[in-house]
C-alpha cells in the first residue's frame, strides 16, 4: 500500500502545480485513477489513500471488480473504453460515468437500459480531435448534433467531452477542446466535464481547462495484460 500512497501523493502534487501554473483552483480537476487490468486489492489500496474515483476499460473484468468491491458504497466508477452495444446494459447497471460515447446507436441503448436506475447516467462525449482513422470518437462537426441527442435522453446527463489526442500535437488538440468544451457550457448548464489529460501531459491539460485527468501507470504501476 506505500508505494500506492506515495505515487497518489506525486500525482495529486503534480496536478496541485499544473494548477498553480494555470492560476486554477485545485477544486476544479478531478483525479480519475485509471484501473484497468489492476486488482481489486489495489483500487482498495487507493480508495484507503482516499481516491474515489475510478476508471474502467474492460467491460468484464471490471464488473468482476466491481462486485467485489460493492461496500465501497461512496465509490464511483468511469467507463472510459471503447463501447460495444451489445455491452450497455453492463455499463448502465454498473457504472455512474461514460466517457466514450461516440454513436447514435450506443446512446440511445444506454438511455433504454438506464431507466431501471435510479438517477441519470452521467454522460461525455468523445471527441475525435486530432482526426485519426484509427481512433474512436465523434468528428468536431458532429458535436452539435451529439450533445443535443444526449441532452433530449430522459435517463442520461450530457457532462461534457473527453478526448485523447495525438503526442505530438496534444498542446494544439487541448486548446481545441477547450474552446468546444466552453461553447457547449454556454449551451447546456448540466456540462461541467472536460475529460482529458495523462500522465505524461496533465499539466498542458489543466492550462486548457481539463477538468478531470485520467492517471494510471503513475499510481498503479506498469498494466497487467487485459483480462476481458
Amino acid at each position: 500500500m506505500t508505494h500506492i500512497k506515495d505515487n497518489l501523493t506525486t500525482v495529486e502534487l503534480q496536478i496541485s502545480q499544473a494548477c498553480q501554473l494555470a492560476h486554477r483552483s485545485i477544486d476544479e480537476v478531478c483525479l480519475l485513477a485509471v484501473s484497468k487490468t489492476k486488482s481489486a486489492t489495489l483500487i482498495q489500496q487507493a480508495y484507503n489513500c482516499g481516491q474515489r474515483a475510478f476508471g474502467e476499460s474492460y467491460i468484464q473484468e471490471a464488473v468482476e471488480k466491481i462486485q467485489q468491491l460493492n461496500h465501497l458504497k461512496d465509490i464511483v466508477w468511469h467507463f472510459i473504453g471503447p463501447i460495444q452495444s451489445n455491452k450497455t446494459r453492463l455499463i448502465t447497471d454498473n457504472f455512474s460515468w461514460v466517457h466514450s460515447v461516440d454513436r447514435e446507436k450506443i446512446i440511445t441503448r444506454l438511455n433504454e437500459h438506464r431507466s431501471n436506475q435510479d438517477t441519470p447516467l452521467n454522460v461525455c462525449l468523445q471527441v475525435n480531435i486530432s482526426d485519426e482513422k484509427a481512433k474512436s470518437g465523434i468528428n468536431v462537426n458532429e458535436l452539435a448534433e451529439f450533445s443535443a441527442l444526449v441532452d433530449q435522453c430522459e435517463h442520461l446527463t450530457l457532462r461534457g467531452l473527453m478526448a485523447i489526442p495525438k503526442k505530438n500535437d496534444s498542446i494544439q488538440s487541448f486548446n481545441e477542446m477547450s474552446k468546444l468544451f466552453n461553447e457547449l457550457k454556454q449551451q447546456y448548464p448540466t456540462v461541467d466535464t472536460l475529460s482529458m489529460g495523462m500522465s505524461g501531459d496533465l499539466t498542458d491539460a489543466i492550462a486548457n481547462n481539463s477538468t478531470m485527468v485520467r492517471i494510471g501507470t503513475a499510481i498503479f504501476g506498469e498494466r497487467e495484460p487485459a483480462t476481458g
